[in-house]
Order: C-alpha cells, then structure tokens, then sequence
C-alpha cells in the first residue's frame, strides 16, 4: 500500500470534489497508481493555476512524495504533541501523528462522545 503525502505537513493526501485535500484514509495499491494519480493532479494544477503564473514550487509533482505505508509511518510522518480536554492541568500530554482522524483523538470532544 502507498500514500501520497505532503511534504511539508506529512498530511496524506486525496482528490475529493474537484481538489486535492488531507484525506488519512487514501491509499493506493501500487507504486504505478500513486504514480498516476499524482501526474493527474499535476496537470490539473497546471490548466487552472500553472496557466495563470502560479509559481512551478506550488506543483503537486514537487510539493507531494510517494511512499510505502510502513515506511511512512515508521520514519516519515510527524507527531505532535496533544492533551486530553479533561486534563485540565496540563500533566498528561499525549503524542499522536498529525494524520490521527478527530474522532480518534483524546484531544477532540468527538472522541469522548461517542
């Protein structure tokens, strides 16, 4: 399995409703796909911005990386420091990644409504 990632972010990302947005929960089964879905993005971006003299940086070929799951999980993907919101002091900090969906978050209220 493979994601396609921001590199600045580590946030997986996805093509929903016309954009390319964080969605934890795309991947894709081969290198080949994740290849083919990145070109997809990268010539959309040039019809509407590129076209326009938007800066080449901002093209998904360069601000986007390819990699295998577990590697991306074990050495890439970055963690960030959290608290419950009934800890109140402070005391417990929790450390999640920054793909971690709100409904599993202690940080969230989603998380303890359900």
């Amino acid at each position: 399995m493979f994601y396609i990632y921001e590199k600045s972010s580590t946030y997986i990302m996805g093509y929903k409703n016309g954009k390319v947005r964080p969605d934890h929960r795309k991947s894709y089964k081969t290198m080949a796909s994740a290849r083919a879905a990145l070109t997809k993005w990268s010539h959309q971006w040039w019809r509407e911005e590129g076209i326009n003299g938007d800066s080449a940086n901002n093209n998904p070929h360069f601000r986007y990386g390819i990699a295998r799951a577990n590697y991306f999980h074990d050495t890439i993907e970055k963690k960030r420091t959290v608290y419950s919101i009934f800890d109140e002091a402070k005391e417990n900090p929790i450390t999640e990644t920054v793909n971690t969906p709100g409904y599993m978050s202690p940080s969230r209220e989603s998380y303890w409504s359900m």
